[in-house]
């Protein structure tokens, strides 16, 4: 597993090298004067707090996520969840969320299973926000026909999640029925993992049962996109371009969607190459679109590096030990009863 995600980090990393080495090549140090001459800093201290409070209402969206469960001081649920966004950011591809789920499954007695159905939630409670925000903001403006398709395709994806997860709730134990006339007989271990799996997630996803966590969690989400918003629009007001609210949301929108699939550390590269481009199609010019997009990168890394490194650090927890962390598989063994807190009794 260190082998292969260190293969993962050299290629995510050198493709992020590349992709920043394109955006900057063609700024000049005196468009960088220019820039700094008319820079409104007074603007970058509500575009940092509203990304600091983005960050602390996702974890709170996650506290409560996991409250149906067991209780969680609120400090300490924003911090393990800055925490593990901090994994999210510096291990590349997909191996972020495996180091999240060690994290989070070692620092609160869950099983992997349970994180693994709380992470599901939040892609589609963020997914249910992001259509929300499009809906809005196309009032404004028609979005390229590009991203209107990437759209239609979030969209049907989401109401695919929604029916399957309704279907799990409402129906495992027919499920269940299913995969013992399909597998009992024919792969038994396949069948006992399916059935503890299925178990076991379906606790997780519970919450959509109850209406005060399934609304305040959309609500955390609404919130919060709203920031982030907040964010790039006072990044606007302090780089003094005459952009509005909507093509804000509109900045927002298209990087979440082009970054759904994180292929470099930290999304480096990636990032800046989203939002120059969304820039770039409202007449900023190519030189303030990058600087715009580096600076923003900055801004919405810092609450997660100082409010995760900084429990990482007290809780003597390092990324190493994290990465090389294994126990042979990827979900935790679980009880026949799908017990999610309490470790098996031999």
């Amino acid at each position: 597993m260190l082998t292969f995600w260190k293969k993962k980090q050299f290629w995510g990393g050198l493709i992020a090298v590349a992709l920043l080495a394109w955006c900057v090549k063609d700024i000049t140090v005196d468009e960088v004067e220019r820039l700094s001459e008319r820079l409104n800093f007074w603007y970058v201290i509500p575009a940092v707090v509203a990304s600091f409070l983005f960050q602390m209402l996702r974890g709170l969206r996650w506290r409560l996520m996991m409250s149906h469960q067991g209780h969680m001081p609120i400090v300490q649920g924003a911090s393990l969840y800055a925490a593990g966004q901090v994994l999210n950011t510096v291990m590349p591809v997909l191996t972020g969320q495996v180091g999240r789920m060690i994290l989070f499954s070692r620092k609160t007695g869950f099983r992997k299973t349970f994180i693994f159905s709380n992470i599901v939630l939040e892609v589609l409670f963020d997914a249910v926000s992001l259509i929300a925000f499009l809906i809005l903001t196309s009032l404004a403006f028609a979005f390229p026909s590009e991203y209107r398709s990437i759209s239609i395709i979030i969209v049907a994806v989401t109401a695919a999640l929604l029916v399957l997860l309704y279907v799990i709730l409402q129906y495992r134990e027919k499920l269940e029925e299913l995969g013992t006339r399909w597998f009992r007989g024919r792969w038994p271990g396949f069948y006992i993992t399916l059935k503890k799996f299925l178990r076991s997630f379906t606790k997780g996803i519970e919450l959509l049962k109850s209406s005060q966590h399934m609304f305040g969690s959309m609500a955390y989400s609404l919130s919060s996109w709203f920031f982030h918003v907040l964010t790039v629009y006072f990044l606007f007001k302090s780089f003094g371009l005459e952009l509005d609210f909507a093509v804000a949301a509109a900045v927002m929108i298209i990087n979440s969607l082009v970054l759904m699939i994180p292929i470099t550390p930290g999304n480096a590269g990636t990032f800046e190459v989203a939002v120059s481009t969304v820039l770039s199609a409202f007449a900023v010019a190519r030189s303030d679109a990058v600087l715009f997009a580096l600076a923003l990168h900055l801004i919405d890394l810092l609450p997660i590096f100082l409010l995760g490194l900084t429990y990482l650090h007290y809780q003597k927890i390092s990324l190493k030990e994290i990465r090389e962390q294994h126990d042979g598989a990827l979900f935790d063994q679980i009880s026949e009863d799908g017990t999610l807190i309490e470790e098996e009794k031999v």
